[in-house]
Parts: C-alpha cells; structure tokens; sequence
C-alpha cells in the first residue's frame, strides 16, 4: 500500500536498451502515470494522458496481451501515430488502468517515441 492506503501492482518497465525499472504503481493510476512518477526514460507522455499522442507507446509482454482490455477505437488511432506500431503487443499506456489484475506486467519500450 501508499501513502494514501492504496495497494499497488508491481510493474516492470524495461528501455528499449534493457535496462529494466520495477516499480509499485498505486491503484488507479495509468502505467503511464507510473511511469512519469518514477522518472521512467522512453515514456514522454507529451499529451499529459489524454490519448492524443502516442509518445506513451509500448510493447506489452506477450503474456500480457490477453489479459488486458480491449483497445478502444481513440488508442487504434493513435496508435497509427506510433513508432514501429506491433498489432498484437502495441499499447498506449495512458490507456491501461492499474489494478491487483495487472500486477506483474510487463512493458517495453520502443527505440524512440515520435
């Protein structure tokens, strides 16, 4: 738990150099909100989170790929945007919600952000 008494999930941040960043997010948080609170590298998140940039893009672990939501139309998109978009594995991560179910995750990033 925070601070604030919230639980936390556990996720693992990995630069598209390797170097991995593990990390306890709060509950409700986004992995991007995670990602700016602990000064991740390779997340710029330029549109504060409003899924209106794809500078928060990802490769999810691909053993993440089928527990996590559907992407929405909005992320489709913005995923157009992205660098070197994967269809399977590509995630905004201002669209993923922390919670007990994605404790664990694991994220990595793309060489660079456009």
């Amino acid at each position: 738990m925070d601070r604030k008494g919230r639980e936390m999930a556990k996720i693992t941040y990995i630069e598209h150099n390797g170097t991995e960043h593990v990390v306890d997010v709060p509950n409700g948080l986004t992995v991007m909100e995670g990602a700016r609170d602990n000064n991740i590298p390779g997340i710029e998140a330029d549109c504060g989170g409003a899924c209106a940039c794809s500078t928060c893009h990802v490769y999810v672990d691909g053993a993440w790929v089928e527990k996590l939501p559907a992407k929405e139309d909005m992320e489709v998109d913005m995923l157009d945007f992205a660098y070197q978009p994967d269809e399977e594995t590509s995630r905004l991560t201002c669209q993923l919600k922390v919670s007990d179910a994605l404790d664990g995750l694991i994220v990595r990033m793309p060489e660079k952000q456009i």
